[in-house]
């Protein structure tokens, strides 16, 4: 009996071992941050230059001109080692997530997977009783991959509800129903055959999910399933008048909430030693997708796109990589006027950086990323 049991104790199926989650040194900050601003103190001259960037205001604030930072964390080691804040905003205040809100999306489509209610390969017909036939082709993966076919103009200032999808959804004749507005555009590709950055693809997706998961998991699922397990208490999504999240554009949290969710990512998914979201999920994530790769998109989209994250690929489409200073495995969520979860696995760093940016010259992640990485050690 003790040969057996010192067997088993030693032999363990190869499946078994992919189950192990990182191990941190650093309690993971479901309660709150642990701080260290100490490793950041000596790099006078670098915390300069972070700061003359990110904190530099062109002309007044009311112009809204130039570089308009909220809020600038930094995460090393499980620990919050640098954190400012401009323009009102505290470590208490909620800061709209625009696009950032598309990579949370596609992580709760994950939290789906994992908790066996949904499968990327469903058709969006299975959940979406008032889809059109000719819509069911179009799976959980596709939407996740930007890859529906649906025609979508995806455009912002200086356009009008007619000729913007996303305005006219948002803001115009698709705001009371959005999930009807959106499957209201015609099928333009075959479906996975055609990159399209579109909001309204990550909208449907959220609803796709919440009707997969809200009869098994409940109303609040997105909280007791995801944000509630990091602790992100501040995290509030908002819905249409028919309960459709918006998850393409619509999340708020304080920045350091925000950190937790790129802390999720640079930990491949686990939290306090549990997966959750499916093993692999990550990966996919910031691998380009095989619909980014088969073509479409616009010169709008400077880096390659996994599910819902941009990443830092050199591929041929470009001279160079999107971020040339920054570490290859660097892959970030990204959102209108300067929203940013950037996440560099191998400096084991998340970066959160909010902000207001309503002009063309406002924050570029080439210089941020570089600046940022240079204060940590």
């Amino acid at each position: 009996m003790k040969i057996f049991l010192l067997l088993a104790a030693v032999w363990v199926p190869s499946f078994a071992w992919a189950q192990i989650c990182p191990v941190r040194l650093s309690p993971f900050p479901t309660e709150s941050w642990a701080k260290d601003t100490s490793v950041t103190a000596s790099r006078t001259a670098e915390l300069k230059a972070l700061e003359d960037y990110a904190f530099t205001l062109t002309g007044t604030d009311a112009q809204r001109k130039g570089v308009r930072t909220d809020a600038l964390v930094i995460v090393k080691g499980g620990k919050i080692v640098y954190e400012r804040y401009g323009r009102g905003f505290d470590e208490t205040k909620r800061h709209i997530s625009w696009s950032v809100a598309k990579s949370i999306t596609s992580a709760l489509t994950g939290v789906a997977v994992k908790k066996g209610v949904i499968k990327t390969s469903d058709s969006i017909c299975t959940y979406l009783k008032g889809a059109r036939p000719d819509l069911c082709p179009i799976t959980v993966q596709n939407l996740l991959e930007f890859g529906s076919g649906m025609h979508w103009q995806e455009s912002y200032e200086n356009q009008s509800y007619q000729y913007s999808s996303v305005i006219s959804m948002l803001f115009g004749e698709g705001h009371r129903d959005m999930t009807s507005f959106i499957l209201s555009h015609r099928k333009a590709h075959d479906p996975g055959t055609f990159f399209n950055y579109s909001t309204g693809e990550a909208d449907l997706l959220a609803e796709v999910i919440r009707q997969a998961a809200e009869p098994t998991l409940g109303k609040d699922w997105m909280w007791t399933e995801l944000f509630d397990r990091l602790g992100m208490k501040s995290a509030v999504v908002q819905a249409d008048l028919k309960g459709m999240p918006e998850g393409g554009s619509h999340v708020f949290a304080t920045a350091r909430d925000y950190a937790k969710f790129g802390y999720l990512f640079l930990n491949d998914g686990c939290w306090n030693g549990e997966h959750v979201l499916p093993e692999g999920w990550v990966t996919s994530s910031k691998t380009p997708s095989q619909t980014y790769l088969k073509g479409g998109g616009t010169d709008e989209e400077p880096t390659a796109n996994g599910w819902m994250w941009w990443l830092n690929s050199n591929l041929p489409k470009f001279s160079e990589k999107p971020w040339p200073d920054a570490p290859d495995d660097a892959y970030t969520a990204i959102g209108h006027w300067g929203q940013w979860v950037v996440v560099v696995p191998s400096r084991d760093v998340v970066i959160v950086r909010l902000g207001d940016d309503r002009d063309s010259d406002g924050m570029s992640t080439k210089k941020l990323i570089p600046l940022a990485l240079a204060v940590v050690p």
